[in-house]
């Protein structure tokens, strides 16, 4: 008897509903638990101000991704976007980059999770960051569906959290200025650091191919992610501020465990730290389903050995799950979150550029292709928030310390030597052939 045919798609079956909160679940992760405080250091008590304008900036970028996914539906995103807009290697590039920053992302988040964790039991972070890697690629592999189902209970526990410092706030509303202590240079100066609560709407594009309708559905659920996103961390910020007053805020290294614990009392360390079980959890679930699916496109257009395109059963790319799961491993082996970090922040700010300048170059390559998101305000051909937003990814870039930029160049020229490796040995089995 014939073997079964190996499948060749994705298994298109997310909607609306779930696509957004795999987007919110991944950009609100534990890092608002923290950045709250490190925002009020920098902007006193307008710190609320500062994540509304991080939204802003996000947001330019953003557009940029609505605009490239109703044109062009896929799991490759980047990849497939920057190939169409300037040539193969500036796809692979784009597509090396943001592999790149999903897989060492993975093992940051998964080393945060392993972090909290001791708040339970003293187990060496490592060894529990890589079981739960092992544990989450096992669900990736098990299919979308199932993936999703975890990652929709693992973001109403998260917004869960930040519903209760809100709810917490509410009857100290009134009692804290709330621009105390704020200066336009310390307002936006936090703007550029909490930035980075909001990265990761970006991976929403990556599940294109699993969505019905994705050239219409994944930029409302990218636009919707963002604007539920900034509302949480706006009002968490002023619940925050008028609950324990700015300097107690800025002082603290668990700004919301602070919160909480005043209406909770000591039970608010435990409440505090399983809520950030789950964001961590939750964020690393969906940056490997992000990671596998990209791999998976760039194998089947053929800038990547073609294993990585293989499907399982449940249709769910294993072979490129299984990549990622070793590279992850390998990063949170090393076990230090803030090295790991930086890799990850300069790949995103690289990947955004070349989004924004590809919305650009497409408007000019073919001005005339449909697009079910077209970007308003244009000057001719040119979107100004793709101009915007590449500016501000230049801003943001500029923050970065110099350890980002030595490993992130380092991740950029491995890039361009696996694909002038690759491109060899097509050429060579071509000729041989």
């Amino acid at each position: 008897m014939a073997a079964s045919a190996e499948p060749r798609e994705l298994r298109r079956s997310l909607h609306l509903w779930q696509v957004t909160v795999s987007g919110i679940g991944i950009v609100i992760g534990a890092g608002i638990y923290v950045l709250v405080g490190e925002g009020a250091r920098e902007a006193g008590a307008a710190v609320w101000l500062s994540f509304g304008i991080a939204a802003l900036l996000s947001g330019l970028t953003a557009l940029s991704y609505c605009e490239l996914a109703g044109m062009y539906p896929s799991a490759g995103v980047e990849f497939e976007w920057s190939s169409r807009a300037f040539n193969p290697f500036a796809g692979f590039v784009a597509g090396w980059m943001m592999a790149v920053a999903y897989v060492v992302a993975a093992a940051a988040v998964s080393l945060g999770f392993a972090q909290y964790s001791q708040h339970f039991f003293d187990i060496d972070a490592r060894v529990v960051a890589i079981t739960l890697l092992v544990v989450l690629t096992a669900i990736v592999i098990a299919g979308i569906e199932r993936s999703m189902w975890l990652s929709v209970l693992l973001a109403t526990l998260q917004i869960s959290g930040l519903v209760l410092v809100v709810v917490a706030g509410v009857p100290h509303i009134g009692d804290q200025p709330l621009l105390e202590g704020a200066t336009i240079t310390g307002v936006m100066s936090a703007a550029a650091l909490v930035f980075f609560a909001f990265i990761g709407f970006d991976d929403i594009a990556t599940l294109s191919e699993e969505t019905e309708d994705a050239a219409n559905v994944v930029p409302r659920a990218l636009i919707l992610t963002l604007v539920i996103s900034a509302a949480l961390y706006m009002l968490v910020g002023i619940s925050a501020v008028s609950v324990v007053g700015v300097d107690a805020l800025a002082a603290s290294d668990r700004p919301l465990a602070l919160v909480i614990e005043d209406d909770w009392g000591s039970r608010g360390s435990d409440i505090i730290s399983i809520i950030a079980l789950a964001a961590t959890a939750n964020t690393t679930l969906l940056v490997l389903t992000a990671a596998s699916r990209l791999l998976y496109a760039m194998a089947r257009s053929g800038a990547l050995p073609s294993i990585l395109s293989r499907l399982g059963r449940a249709r769910s790319p294993y072979m490129g799950a299984l990549v990622a799961l070793a590279g992850a491993a390998a990063f949170a082996s090393l076990g230090d979150i803030g090295l790991i970090a930086s890799v990850t922040d300069f790949a995103v700010y690289c990947t955004f550029l070349s989004v924004n300048l590809a919305v650009v170059a497409l408007r000019y390559r073919v001005p005339d292709a449909p697009r079910a998101f077209r970007i308003p305000l244009s000057l001719g051909r040119v979107p100004l928030t793709a101009l915007l937003g590449t500016l501000s990814v230049i801003a943001m870039i500029g923050y970065l310390e110099p350890s980002a930029w030595l490993l992130g160049l380092g991740t950029l020229v491995v890039g361009s030597g696996v694909f002038l490796t690759l491109r060899r040995a097509t050429t060579f089995a071509e000729e041989s052939a």
